[in-house]
């Protein structure tokens, strides 16, 4: 079996090697997903671990053969290999509308009020000001808060 988990590695261009450092659960992700696509495809997505159990899970519903023992080596490598990447929090005093939309999950009404009310009265300085503005949806301001600077 570990002949044939090389031999898979060293079929891989120099290029994707590269991208796969060496560590634990590497030969098992290299047979279990180089079964079905190019492996390129696994280093284009960084996602938390959670993430990756779902992906994996995923591949396993579509074909993808592996052991319990080998699901979770690919999942831990895939996870500590290709981490999510952390989002920017987002400033309340430049952000666009679009910003607001997506980030905020608010409505486009309620990000073009609040746009208008930071024109009109300057910048925010807390969740409280930001939870001023007429209209807004202060429970999903408050569930992001987090992501907020001002």
């Amino acid at each position: 079996m570990k002949h044939t988990l090389l031999a898979l590695a060293l079929l891989l261009p120099a290029a994707a090697q590269a991208q796969f450092p060496e560590g634990p659960g590497k030969a098992e992700m290299v047979k279990m997903c180089s079964a079905c696509h190019e492996l390129e495809r696994s280093a284009a997505m960084h996602m938390d671990r959670d993430g990756w159990k779902n992906e994996v899970d995923k591949m396993v519903s579509l074909g993808a053969k592996a052991t319990p023992e080998e699901i979770t080596a690919v999942v831990d490598y895939l996870a500590k290999t290709f981490p999510a990447e952390e989002v920017p929090r987002l400033n309340v005093n430049k952000a666009t509308q679009i910003e607001f939309e997506s980030r905020l999950s608010l409505r486009r009404s309620q990000a073009a009020a609040v746009i208008q009310y930071r024109e009109k009265n300057g910048p925010f300085k807390s969740i409280a000001d930001l939870e001023k503005v007429p209209g807004i949806d202060v429970a999903r301001i408050e569930a992001k808060k987090d992501i907020l600077v001002f």
